[in-house]
């Protein structure tokens, strides 16, 4: 239960992975997605080369990222993208751990109004020493996470991401305007932080600035692209979408992959070579594909309500934030023609601020994480060939994995409803706001 402890179980976790990458970049390979982010590295700013393995698919802001690892050179890429994760992780933890939990100055006891008194700066307060406790705990949880899903995370951008997410979350409450450009800058390397800046905009009173400085990291975003030339190319990552199907790891892509497994109506798992997916195949798929845009639509706007029911009846901002940012991530997850195993990251940094905030409420939602997260282990990386050969057994481990989703999104629903149900509000809510 100390923060010093956290530190040397994130050492070995991240020495251990550091290990792993050397079995690949010390005969000059890469692993996993590194190899196409090699390539688009190898090729410079502008369009990766033609005959890659797959089109441009991220936003403008993972570039740099991408290329940042390109000056140990072409065999050593990997190493230089797995120090890179490595230092943003040790930077998320450094915030978590030695940051997250110091107290405003009318948070420590002392003269209403008056200078704190020196021992309780020095000791804190008993909600600062609370606080200390729940950020050694969301530590271990990180930890305990980065185990199961390291091999998506030090392979992935979703690894560039997270973190960035997570120190704009710490903000988002107390330095909403911060916690803005940080997530914007977050959703500009990928897309799904932006699901965090709407909770933001919904439940904090600042939610001009909050739109204003997604607005100005924007433009500063798109005026650097235009200098640089690529303005041309700015929407690839969406555009570049269109011709997905359904995911075989994506949630409502389940029944299809047990009619694959069950030889019904002649469906199948195959792969998408023009994208690099693994895809279902069957009757009704085509008509799945084409309802989920829309229905993730609606599943966002239904959440936003849901939100706004629960502001307008009196529930906590900050609470509210972080429950809001998880709901909004499920959403994008579980309503997704896209399923890909390194989403289950996208979890991981609002998990951990609501540990830190309240880490009684958020015990049930981080084990099942871990639940999602270890299954996810299962499938990817070591089962994902059985899997797309209709495996029945690794079938029936993807089920549990989107069921596991599924109950997390029906935890956090029910969650942001009690938020709403003043009848629910007992003295531990009473006392949040004196914490968070």
């Amino acid at each position: 239960m100390r923060p010093a402890a956290v530190w040397c179980g994130f050492a070995v976790v991240h020495l251990y992975f550091l290990g792993w990458m050397a079995s690949f970049f010390l005969h000059g390979w890469a692993f996993s997605d590194t190899e196409q982010y090699r390539e688009w590295a190898m090729a410079g700013y502008n369009a990766p080369v033609e005959g890659s393995v797959s089109p441009w698919v991220y936003p403008v802001l993972a570039q740099p990222f991408i290329l940042l690892p390109r000056i140990v050179g072409h065999d050593l890429y990997l190493l230089g993208w797995t120090l890179m994760i490595t230092v943003l992780d040790a930077v998320a933890l450094w915030f978590l751990l030695h940051r997250a939990h110091r107290p405003a100055a009318w948070e420590l006891p002392g003269p209403r109004g008056g200078t704190p008194d020196p021992g309780a700066v020095a000791h804190g307060s008993s909600a600062v020493l609370s606080r200390r406790r729940a950020a050694v705990v969301a530590g271990w949880w990180w930890v305990v996470f980065t185990v199961f899903m390291g091999y998506l995370s030090f392979a992935r951008v979703e690894g560039v991401a997270a973190p960035i997410v997570f120190i704009g979350l710490l903000h988002a409450v107390r330095h909403p305007v911060v916690g803005s450009a940080l997530l914007s800058v977050a959703t500009w390397i990928k897309v799904w932080p932006a699901a965090t800046v709407l909770a933001m905009v919904i439940a904090l009173r600042q939610r001009v600035r909050i739109v204003v400085t997604g607005v100005v990291v924007s433009a500063a975003v798109v005026a650097g692209v235009l200098v640089l030339g690529g303005i041309d190319k700015i929407a690839d990552f969406a555009l570049n979408q269109g011709s997905r199907g359904m995911q075989l790891e994506a949630t409502l892509s389940t029944p299809w992959a047990w009619a694959a497994v069950l030889g019904i109506g002649g469906s199948r798992i195959a792969d998408n070579t023009a994208i690099n997916s693994t895809e279902v195949y069957g009757p009704g798929v085509e008509t799945m594909v084409s309802l989920m845009q829309p229905l993730l639509l609606v599943a966002v706007l239904a959440s936003a309500l849901l939100l706004v029911r629960a502001l307008r009846r009196g529930a906590d901002r900050g609470r509210l934030v972080y429950a809001g940012s998880l709901l909004l991530t499920l959403v994008l997850i579980v309503f997704n023609k896209v399923g890909s195993p390194q989403f289950m990251i996208w979890l991981a940094p609002v998990i951990m601020v609501g540990l830190l905030h309240d880490r009684v409420r958020w015990r049930t939602p981080a084990l099942l994480t871990l639940g999602i997260a270890a299954t996810t282990f299962v499938i990817y990386p070591l089962f994902y060939t059985p899997l797309i050969h209709a495996n029945p057994v690794m079938a029936a481990v993807l089920t549990t994995r989107n069921a596991l989703l599924v109950a997390l999104l029906v935890w956090t629903v029910r969650r942001i409803w009690r938020l709403g149900s003043r009848a629910a509000v007992d003295a531990a809510d009473l006392g949040w706001s004196a914490i968070s």
